[in-house]
Order: C-alpha cells, then structure tokens, then sequence
C-alpha cells in the first residue's frame, strides 16, 4: 500500500469530492423538481418512484464491471470515462419531451456518476491509512449532503429563472470542470499492484467476494437500511410532506434543504469522531448494532403520527435520516475487510447491493402506494401502510445483521 503525502492526500481527496457534490446533486434534484415534472409529465406515484429510481437502476447496472476497471486501471482512468456520460445523460434530460425521455436520461445519468464514490474510495484504501479511510469515506458522504443540500431550496430558487431544463445544461457544464480537475490532480495508478500483475493478485471474479462471510452479514442491511435512507432523503420524504403533512412545494423543499444540512452536519461529525472511536475499539459493528434502532423508532413515529404532527415533519425526517447514518460505517468496514488489490471489487459490490435497495424501495413505495389507494385507502392510509412495510423489512434485516456469523472481522 503506497500512502500519499498529506498535501497530496487532501489536494486528491478535494478533486474527488467536487465530482461527487455533482453526483449528488444530479442523484437529489428530482425531489425538488418531483411537483413541476409531476404536472407537466402527469405522472403518478408509481411513475416518479421510477423515474428517480431509474437513476438507480442505471447506478446499479454498472457497479460489478466497475469493481474490476477499478482494480485493473485504477480509479482517474475509469472515473474520466463514466463522467462523460454523466454530462451527456445530463443533456439528454433537457431535451426530453416525455416520461420515457426523461427515464432514459435518468438512467443515463446514474450510469455516469456510478464511480463518483466508487473511484475515490477504491484509491484511499491504497492511499490513506485505516482510520484516514473511515474519516475520507464520512466526508466524501458530508459533500454529498452538500450536494443534496444544493439541490433544494436553491435549485427551488432557480426554477422560475432559467427552468429546470436550463438547470442541466449547467450541471452539465460543471462535471466538465471536475472532470478537468480529476485530470490534473488525481495520481495514476499503479497497475503493477493489481490483479493479475504479479504474485498475490486478487482472482479475476467475485467469488470471492459474494462468499466473504462478513460481506453477506452487511448486505441485508446496506440494501434495506442503507438503500431505504437514500430512498427517503432522495425522492420519499418530500411527497410525505406535501401529500401526508400538507406542505407546499416550497415548505417541502425548505424541509429538504434543512434534511441535508442536517445530514452534512451528521457526516462531518462522523469523519471527526471516527478515528477517536477507532482507538478505543468501537467499530462499525458495534456502533451499528447500538445505534440503528434508533431510526427503527423515529420512522414509527413517523408513520403513526401521519398528519397529526404536521408541523414537526421536516423535524421527523431529518432525525430519521441522522439516525440512519450510522449504516454508513458499513461500507468503508466492508473494503477494509479486503486486501486492496480486492478492494474495487468489493466496495462495488456492496454499493450494488445498496443502490439496488435504493431502486426497489424508491419504485415499491410508489407501488405499493397506488396499490393500497386503489384498495380503498385514502392517500394519507396509503403512504402509511407503505412505509410501515418498507419499517418491518429494515427490522428484518437488522435482526439478520445481529444474528449472522462472521468469521472474517474487517482489518
């Protein structure tokens, strides 16, 4: 493993971190733009939950062959390529006429920034120590609740502008930029440490991975819980102001906003705390273990209280997703459980099995709510008893989480 020098190690870390502000951005805008695309688009339920899980789908499609580009041509090389079709996907939106348009440039779109996190984490983990790696991984996430954060109420400021379409003409023009700063500042890779160049190298497959005793214990809980806290902060939490606590758009996008400032504070907590946590032997396991319950809680409260607490709703959901962060340690545990030459792979993998939560609960929710409508519910029922089954899947899975053997820790 060759650490980079400090200065370099930040200089590196701020170029990844100005693509993955975009990424995110791109990821959440459609929270914010959900009431202008649901009006001009008239779509239903079902179609936003697929229209912003469709950024997913695409995300999802890509991660396997990214793990091993990854690992094989390091992560500048691989992250220029897949940005190029973030800013085409990103142009494809602004011209698109129709529901299956604006799918398609979605789905183009999440291809693109899928190594927006991948690409960076894979390099810290051969260029930063352990405990760097931790802090690196919760500020990277912190810039993508920034990212969030620039997608609410200034995005909300914006539209009656230059219109949403303009918008993308500009995000378009900004990856541009990181793309060139990627070029300038991000080390090449050094292929002689990979796999299949010299002794030791990694197998050219996943099998490995996919039968990792301790990659298997995080999944369930990366696709529902992690998968479900991205669901939420993206596309769910604002229907649920607007149509279950009776928030305008605008009060609905300055309770995002509040959502993920509250979720960059959270994340810059983490990456401070964490090597502090480290030395005094509270892992990822442990911190999971103790503190997730706590989301179980404030999402019942959600849910139970409906529309009674309407004021408190933004209040509600951000807590939420707070409490959920403590899921993200789970990602950085996982490629530490790897040797580095493994480590694309596996990182990959497990934003696969995250970001393929995201698309099932972003489109099941919007399923599910149709479908208890047109059971007779009314529209408040129905966005309860959707979230009190998306509630009983993330239990589920944080009961596998306790109970499942792993033999091999993270290192």
């Amino acid at each position: 493993m060759n650490t980079l020098p400090k200065r370099t190690a930040i200089v590196v870390f701020l170029a990844f971190a100005f693509a993955y502000f975009f990424s995110a951005l791109i990821r959440a805008i459609t929270a914010t733009l959900s009431p202008t695309l649901t009006q001009e688009f008239s779509l239903t339920a079902s179609d936003l939950g697929l229209l912003a899980g469709g950024y997913f789908l695409g995300f999802s499609a890509t991660q396997l062959p990214l793990g091993t580009w990854l690992d094989r041509h390091g992560p500048k090389k691989v992250i220029l390529y897949f940005l190029t079709v973030a800013v085409l996907g990103c142009v494809a939106f602004s011209f698109a006429t129709s529901f299956s348009g604006l799918l398609a440039a979605r789905v183009l779109c999440g291809v693109g920034v899928s190594a927006c996190l991948m690409a960076p984490l894979t390099g810290y983990r051969r260029w930063f120590q352990a405990t760097t790696q931790m802090r690196a991984n919760s500020w990277m996430l912190m810039t993508g609740s920034l990212g969030m954060v620039a997608s609410t109420l200034p995005v909300q400021w914006l539209m009656p502008i230059v219109g949403w379409r303009m918008l993308f003409w500009g995000l378009a023009a900004l990856v541009l930029v990181a793309m060139a700063l990627i070029a300038w500042q991000v080390p090449k890779w050094d292929v002689t440490l990979t796999p299949g160049h010299g002794a030791g190298g990694a197998p050219a497959s996943y099998s490995e991975v996919w039968k990792h005793s301790y990659f298997r214990k995080m999944a369930p809980i990366g696709f529902f819980c992690y998968g479900g806290l991205v669901a939420m902060q993206t596309l769910w939490a604002t229907p649920w102001m607007i149509k279950v606590a009776g928030y305008s758009p605008l009060e609905a996008a300055k309770g995002l906003f509040w959502i993920n400032v509250a979720m960059l504070c959270t994340f810059w907590a983490w990456g401070m705390v964490n090597p502090w946590l480290a030395r005094r032997g509270l892992h990822a396991d442990r911190l999971i273990a103790r503190g997730l319950p706590s989301s179980f809680l404030l999402l019942a409260i959600i849910i139970i209280a409906g529309g009674g607490l309407s004021t408190w709703a933004g209040t509600l959901w951000a807590l939420y997703c707070m409490s959920c962060t403590f899921v993200s340690l789970a990602q950085p545990a996982v490629g530490m459980a790897f040797a580095p030459a493994l480590a694309g792979r596996a990182l990959s993998a497990y934003n696969l099995v995250i970001f393929a939560g995201v698309f099932a609960v972003q489109w099941g929710i919007g399923l599910a709510v149709d479908g208890f409508k047109a059971l007779g519910l009314t529209e408040t029922q129905a966005f309860q008893s959707a979230m009190g089954v998306f509630l009983l899947c993330s239990v589920a899975s944080y009961v596998y989480f306790l109970t499942a053997k792993s033999h091999n820790q993270p290192s």
